[in-house]
């Protein structure tokens, strides 16, 4: 067991707020350091559907300069197909870029918080509770974050404030609205 943690032998400075801070602050951390690796990857992958992209047209338009045969018709049927395999590829990293922007949401707020916890004179004024909780809201870009921040600051629990959100979106997708961030 580490010892760094005054928890571990409490002395007359030690508070629960300042160690909710550093559990707060190291939650904050996890979560940046997750998205550091993570971009990596991602931008590993971006540039090398790019490249397979840019190969696929040059293997297309080769095809092209060819006899028409029946061989040449299927490759360039192939073609066609994996580039647009590629472009559903694409728009599916969509995905990642909506999960990056909320986990950076959720890091910001973390770190705003471990802010609010530490600060005496802010831990104790509901006004910076409600300015810092504004703050959180006006930081969101979708109307589902938004949604799910309402709820729950309304006293609704995980599950309910995730069926408010869920329903909301079932009903813009009906909608066929597309939400952008």
């Amino acid at each position: 067991m580490t010892q760094n943690s005054s928890s571990f032998m409490p002395d007359l400075d030690w508070t629960q707020v300042r160690e909710t801070a550093k559990l707060l602050n190291l939650s904050a951390g996890q979560v940046e350091d997750m998205l550091n690796t993570a971009d990596i990857s991602v931008n590993t992958l971006t540039e090398s559907f790019t490249s397979i992209v840019e190969h696929m047209q040059t293997i297309y338009n080769h095809l092209l300069d060819l006899e028409d045969t029946p061989n040449r018709e299927e490759a360039l049927k192939c073609c066609t197909e994996t580039s647009d395999r590629i472009q559903d590829s694409i728009v599916a990293f969509q995905f990642y870029d909506r999960l990056q922007q909320c986990l950076q949401h959720v890091t910001s707020n973390l770190k705003g918080l471990s802010s609010l916890v530490e600060t005496p004179e802010r831990l104790y004024n509901p006004f910076e509770w409600h300015k810092f909780q504004m703050e959180i809201r006006s930081r969101y870009t979708m109307e589902s974050e938004k949604i799910m921040f309402d709820a729950i600051l309304q006293g609704k629990s995980i599950e309910e404030a995730l069926a408010i959100k869920e329903a909301k979106e079932a009903e813009q997708s009906d909608d066929d609205d597309i939400e952008l961030f």
